[in-house]
């Protein structure tokens, strides 16, 4: 996980969409705290502090008050660069791996084959009934169909690419992932996880998993490249969101949430970074590394996501099920209106406030606003909107949403007052430069110590639609 730094504006103007603080405040970093959030979110964050924050009125748990706005923020995937991407000239460079490292090689010089450890060491299969695809669905796919462009991000277990797939137009972002690390850490559950609920999630605001594969020494993972940028990059770098534009992306997070749980699903690591936006300006939900798949008595009591936005059952360690979600889309909510999460601080200073500190609401957001977040924030998971009898219903006809026609929305056709700058497939603009220039390369991965592969079945191909 890292940092990216939020470079300064570029583009068109955004102010029409967000509230933006009549003076600067003042950037102060805050001596008591003890920030370890190297595995979540990189190094501290400075924190910037309002003049004024001043307690409004008192109830029910909730504060009504004027939150600070942070302006800069840690961020683990992707960031902004002020360049567009032009023409890559690249020879149809393609990955090759060996016991040492992943390397490139020329696409079409014919060595490729011969050192892919067997690239697709389980047979590639359309679902997992191995339920026989279209003739045209390639039945495996392996690291010579790609062809690599760019680094784009990088992970605890490796990193993610911009890649071609060879002999077509298509522009994809290749998730390769170390299995020696993956064992060392005994994520090996979480992977698979990883790859099962993306194999069975089919919505217009969740990422595609369109291929999955594996080699002797590596995971991979190929999805949708998705080059918008953050949603909260823009929040961020600008100012808080008006209602009506933050209406809109909370409606389609709403949408993604309610569809996963429907097919048994709890993301369990709703957060910015996590939230993306396509050309379009539509979000898009991404990295299920901490998903779980769930029946209805289904309770986990694992400590997972990030401190941030982890809700009160699961810091307590009581049990948690999917109400956890609808806590972590009331942060996000609370963060695109404030400029802020409601709690801020060290990971233990956090977790207390999450337990027990009663929520600060900002006295100049509509009483609808007001309505919806304390129905997401409750403590009590079993008291939380969207736990009910009707489920995500009880969100969805909140009346801050009255103006959301659900059905337009899941078919893309409203369309947020927002757009990014995107320049074509290729655009890598939205991505943070210190990957963008990041040579082609790879760190060797050992052989796993596992006797057996603990990855069979890993291998995936989307059917043709």
């Amino acid at each position: 996980m890292v940092s990216a730094k939020i470079s300064q504006p570029t583009g068109q103007p955004f102010h029409n969409h967000v509230l933006l603080p009549l003076q600067h405040p003042k950037v102060a970093s805050l001596d008591d705290v003890d920030m370890d959030f190297s595995d979540i979110f990189g190094p501290a964050p400075a924190q910037v502090l309002s003049s004024e924050n001043v307690a409004m009125s008192e109830t029910n748990g909730f504060i009504y008050d004027e939150p600070a706005v942070i302006y800069s923020r840690s961020h683990s995937f992707v960031g902004p660069t002020n360049y567009v991407c032009q023409s890559l000239k690249l020879s149809k460079l393609t990955l090759r791996e060996n016991e040492h490292l992943l390397e490139l090689v020329e696409g079409d010089s014919g060595e490729t084959n011969d050192h892919l450890e067997e690239a697709t060491s389980d047979s590639a299969v359309t679902n997992k009934s191995d339920v026989h695809a279209d003739a045209n669905t390639p039945r495996s796919v392996g690291l010579n169909d790609f062809e690599v462009l760019k680094v784009v991000g990088q992970g605890a277990f490796g990193k993610v690419y911009q890649v071609r797939k060879i002999g077509t137009s298509e522009i994809l972002a290749m998730k390769v992932m170390r299995k020696d690390k993956i064992l060392e850490k005994d994520h090996a559950e979480y992977m698979k996880t990883e790859r099962d609920v993306l194999t069975k999630i089919d919505h217009p605001f969740v990422v595609q998993l369109r291929y999955s594969f594996q080699t002797k020494y590596r995971l991979y993972l190929v999805l949708d490249f998705v080059n918008g940028g953050h949603l909260f990059f823009q929040l961020h770098r600008q100012g808080l969101f008006r209602e009506d534009l933050a209406r809109i992306y909370t409606a389609e997070v709403v949408s993604a949430v309610s569809h996963l749980h429907s097919n048994g699903v709890m993301h369990r690591d709703l957060k910015p970074e996590n939230i993306l936006l396509d050309a379009d300006g539509h979000v898009v939900l991404t990295d299920f590394g901490l998903a779980k798949q769930f029946d209805e008595n289904t309770r986990s009591n694992s400590l997972c996501g990030t401190i941030e936005y982890m809700a009160p059952e699961i810091v307590l360690g009581k049990g948690h099920d999917k109400a956890a979600d609808w806590w972590s889309v009331g942060v996000l909510l609370y963060e695109m209106l404030t400029g802020k999460p409601p709690f801020v601080g060290n990971r233990q200073k956090v977790q207390q406030k999450i337990i027990k500190d009663k929520i600060k609401l900002p006295a100049f957001l509509s009483s609808d606003a007001h309505s919806l977040l304390k129905g997401l924030l409750h403590k009590d998971a079993s008291k939380r909107l969207g736990c009910g009898s009707i489920g995500s219903d009880e969100i969805k006809s909140h009346k801050w949403f009255k103006s959301i026609y659900w059905k337009k929305l899941d078919a893309r056709e409203i369309q947020p007052s927002f757009c990014p700058q995107v320049s074509g497939k290729l655009c890598i603009a939205n991505f943070e430069e210190q990957w963008t220039s990041m040579p082609l390369l790879d760190s060797p991965a050992a052989s796993p110590k596992s006797g057996d592969n603990p990855f069979k079945g890993f291998s995936y191909v989307r059917p043709a639609e």
